[in-house]
């Protein structure tokens, strides 16, 4: 199969999913208890001709499928709806809040794979005392979900040390980045501790292999040896697992968020939930959805490249 055909093929199976998630996600916020009218209301009793109003106003009393094609040919222009909380278009919120959590998900993702990378290759190619140590500390950080680190690096480096903000999304392109910081080591620790265990084991794995024993007859270098047939070889491996990286640091971002009052879409999505805001949930889940598929699909067309040992068929078959 060819590349184009193949990344065609994955483009079409990616919209006929994108289509059967936002079927699920607009009718999952309707199976829910509530309604958006009850919110709007804020516990006051409202007269028949109100509460039709209301109804009418957001086509709350339509039959569900026309509902759902009217919201789906609506999101296809770009349309997410008004948000019943906010009570504005629902894009001119995710125009604002997106560009802060994307930031946040890529210095969260540069911790991860600087840290994870280096932990994980120095834990393979050196053993002994200090693939020990890079051990005690992955579990430790594997151990501690992103919430509870959140709550942690706020406390010592924001409230007690006062070397970074304790909440905010700053102004300016320096400032976010400054506020961001803490944010986003909560968020990579997690995975930081996924992501050298994976390289240590692919590593260790590539280095039991025969071409290493060959190369290493031949007089080889070592760093030569490490580099173009351990790391290399253990890039599949490490490229797959930074997908799923990528899918977690998406939602884990909402724990986050929530935690230093970052205002991203995380937070939106938190607040837009118990707060029964129907538009806003399904656009920012429908987003989630999407951008999952996106990371997948890149994998897919990168493992190829970074490995040669895996083919367009093979990820065809277990696609």
């Amino acid at each position: 199969m060819s590349f184009l055909g193949f990344a065609a093929r994955r483009l079409a199976e990616m919209g006929a999913t994108l289509l059967c998630a936002s079927f699920v996600v607009f009718g999952a916020m309707y199976l829910a208890p509530g309604s958006p009218a009850s919110f709007l209301l804020s516990g006051r009793s409202a007269s028949p001709e109100a509460l039709a109003a209301i109804n009418a106003q957001y086509h709350l009393d339509d039959p569900f499928l026309v509902r759902y094609l009217r919201w789906l040919g609506d999101v296809v222009q770009g349309d997410f709806g008004r948000s019943i909380t906010y009570r504005t278009d629902v894009s001119r919120l995710l125009a604002d809040r997106l560009p802060t959590t994307l930031l946040l998900v890529v210095m969260a993702l540069a911790v991860v794979l600087v840290v994870g990378l280096v932990l994980g290759r120095v834990a393979a190619v050196r053993g002994g005392a200090t693939d020990s140590a890079v051990l005690v500390s992955t579990t430790f950080a594997v151990g501690t979900p992103s919430f509870v680190a959140a709550v942690l690096l706020q406390a010592l480096f924001a409230v007690k040390l006062g070397w970074f903000p304790s909440g905010g999304a700053g102004e300016g392109i320096l400032d976010r980045i400054w506020h961001l910081t803490l944010p986003a080591i909560a968020l990579a620790l997690y995975l930081i501790g996924m992501l050298a265990r994976v390289t240590r084991s692919a590593m260790l794995e590539a280095l039991g292999s025969e071409h290493v024993t060959v190369a290493r007859s031949r007089g080889v270098p070592e760093r030569q040896v490490i580099r173009r047939h351990v790391f290399r070889n253990s890039l599949g491996t490490v490229l797959t697992t930074g997908g799923l990286i990528v899918s977690t640091l998406l939602v884990c971002t909402i724990l986050v968020e929530t935690a230093f009052s970052i205002g991203g879409i995380g937070q939106l999505l938190e607040l837009s939930t118990s707060t029964k805001d129907f538009p806003t949930v399904q656009a920012i889940s429908l987003i989630i959805v999407a951008l999952f598929m996106i990371v997948n699909l890149i994998v897919d067309l990168l493992l190829p490249l970074v490995d040669p040992r895996i083919t367009l068929a093979s990820r065809r078959s277990s696609a």
